[in-house]
């Protein structure tokens, strides 16, 4: 199974955000263990460096976090063309419309996020944390 990951889930294991690192840690585990295929967009990336270097006041230690996620999860690139796709999509959040497009043109078969309410327009399927641990493995 291929799916992308949200950047919302992804700084819940790096930051340890309670309740939810728990399900984003196993998603991790299960990547890492190879028996799931994850992405992420360059775009989430940025987001990502942004707020892990908010977070710990060190940029040292975020691109750190950073090259372990390069080492588990693959970086889908963000296109022109996808940005305008994203534009025409049905889904109010641009950035949300964005991971789906990038889905969509890697044809995964998930999108894997805890904000349900703005993937409902989405051309990939969108599933919590939970629901996809309880479902898939």
């Amino acid at each position: 199974m291929n799916v992308l990951i949200d950047t919302n889930v992804i700084l819940d294991a790096v930051i340890g955000r309670t309740p939810h690192h728990v399900s984003a840690e196993k998603l991790f585990l299960l990547v890492a263990e190879d028996k799931l295929s994850a992405s992420i967009t360059a775009n989430s990336v940025t987001d990502i460096y942004y707020l892990l270097h908010k977070h710990l006041h060190d940029a040292y230690q975020a691109k750190q976090v950073l090259f372990k996620l390069f080492s588990l999860f693959e970086v889908l690139d963000v296109t022109g063309s996808g940005c305008e796709k994203a534009l025409s999509m049905p889904m109010n959040d641009y950035e949300d419309a964005l991971l789906a497009t990038c889905a969509r043109r890697r044809k995964l078969d998930l999108i894997i996020t805890r904000n349900l309410k703005d993937f409902a327009e989405s051309p990939v399927r969108a599933i919590a944390p939970d629901d996809f641990l309880a479902n898939y493995f």
